[in-house]
């Protein structure tokens, strides 16, 4: 006799699609890709997650933040992803051509010291039965290393599927139509909105779309909402920068896409504004250089070039962010590294010196010639 009917399913998670240079998260499952920096992307919980935009606030010369979007473009090229590149400040085209080459071997590990009649020695002991490859510009392995002195092969450039996006401000009057592009946004905006979502459908890259191999579409702005992208006066800010990155961020969640944007906050003087553009992001980190400021001859900096402040991480199928050991964070840049590191300041030797003395003339205690009961 057959028993009664259930309608009990056995629950099996889906299995990630396996896109070249991406990852699962260990935390959440959630598809990763790498930023160009691993250690941003150990900040970040693993990486950067498909569907999110993550926006960098410039430091005042935007050297640095300016940086990091070209390693974030670079490991697109070397994992074969997709590129969207807008900038109004300067030709797109600029960035591409600026960016970094590839290197193999992790250069925060040395191997060996070739010193004269020993050759064995070697340093950095407890990485010696680890791999030196780290990254192959040819493989798609998660996180690759870049030199500065070198630039992209023009080989590598030309098979990267790479679109230019340089608005017109001058040629677009959709934003007194009402009928237009997106409404009363900011032509710049409506027209960067439009291209992204027509990448989007062109290429395949939605959730939606029927495709036997998918690949992931890397977007690229810099300098969003500088004057040159059409931004009024100190003061009389309009909502068209808001609604372009809350529109962005909503057609992410349904696309293999990412983004990252820089953006010069520190032309914002109103505060309020600034946290409503953090706020419909997904992720914000705040650049803070050292140069021009008193911190840059501080001898307890010298071994950083900025501090690297997590203003906001990503919630994402859970109700809490990643949590980080600690927010005390600063960035170096040398010939072959770019790293964000633990703030470890110098200890106040001095102060402490000083301290010592004063507590050696203090007398101990002991007993004197007052004789109290409360004595020792």
């Amino acid at each position: 006799m057959a028993g009664p009917a259930t309608s009990f399913k056995k629950v099996t998670r889906l299995k990630a699609p396996l896109i070249p240079g991406t990852k699962p998260s260990l935390h959440n499952n959630q598809l990763l890709v790498s930023t160009g920096v691993p250690s941003f992307d150990n900040t970040l919980g693993g990486g950067l997650a498909i569907g999110t935009v993550l926006l960098i606030e410039e430091d005042v010369y935007g050297s640095y933040s300016k940086l990091m979007l070209k390693f974030y473009l670079a490991e697109a090229v070397l994992s074969k992803h997709s590129m969207l590149v807008a900038s109004a400040d300067i030709d797109p085209r600029q960035l591409t051509k600026e960016l970094p080459g590839p290197i193999v071997v992790d250069p925060g590990v040395e191997a060996t010291i070739s010193g004269p009649g020993d050759n064995d020695m070697k340093i950095a002991w407890r990485y010696q039965n680890m791999p030196q490859v780290q990254s192959s510009p040819s493989g798609v392995q998660f996180g690759h290393y870049y030199d500065m002195t070198r630039q992209m092969s023009e080989d590598l450039l030309q098979a990267t599927d790479i679109t230019y996006f340089h608005p017109e401000v001058q040629d677009c009057h959709c934003r007194s139509s009402p009928s237009g592009c997106h409404g009363k946004m900011r032509p710049s905006y409506a027209r960067l909105l439009k291209a992204v979502k027509s990448h989007i459908e062109r290429g395949n890259f939605s959730t939606d779309a029927q495709s036997q191999q998918r690949n992931v579409l890397r977007i690229g702005v810099h300098s969003l909402g500088s004057p040159q992208w059409g931004e009024e006066e100190v003061g009389s800010y309009d909502p068209s920068l808001c609604q372009f990155l809350f529109a962005l961020r909503a057609t992410l969640r349904s696309s293999y896409a990412t983004a990252i944007i820089t953006m010069p906050t520190h032309l914002f003087q109103d505060t309020a504004f600034t946290k409503r553009v953090e706020h419909v992001c997904d992720t914000v980190v705040r650049l803070d250089s050292f140069v021009g400021s008193d911190k840059e001859k501080n001898p307890a900096f010298k071994e950083y070039h900025g501090l690297f402040q997590v203003m906001k991480l990503p919630r994402l199928n859970a109700l809490t962010c990643h949590e980080l050991d600690t927010y005390d964070l600063a960035f170096k840049l040398r010939r072959k590294k770019f790293t964000i590191e633990k703030l470890h300041l110098p200890p106040e030797l001095a102060d402490s010196t000083g301290r010592s003395q004063e507590d050696d003339a203090v007398a101990p205690c002991s007993r004197t010639t007052n004789t109290n009961k409360l004595d020792f």
